[in-house]
């Protein structure tokens, strides 16, 4: 996958919809709209068969490094225990 972002997409969303992104990215402590949306889109794609990055996740993008379990702090922030 190419870790560049050149293109940029916008997408109108109901209020119903919006919220449902936004329950998805504080539940998976994802540090941002757009990385919800990516992983979201990942997600709906893999569902399909398609493979869009195996391996990559939008997190890794993302402001935030997030483990298997959750939030870790990013860098020069303190490690979880």
């Amino acid at each position: 996958m190419n870790d560049t972002r050149d293109e940029r997409l916008q997408v109108m969303l109901s209020p119903e919809e919006l919220a449902a992104v936004d329950d998805f990215r504080f539940k998976h402590r994802m540090p941002t709209r757009a990385a919800a949306v990516r992983e979201l889109l990942k997600l709906g794609l893999a569902a399909t068969g398609v493979d869009a990055g195996k391996g990559v996740k939008s997190s890794n993008y993302g402001v935030f490094s997030r483990g298997a379990d959750g939030h870790k702090g990013g860098k020069g922030a303190p490690e979880a225990e």
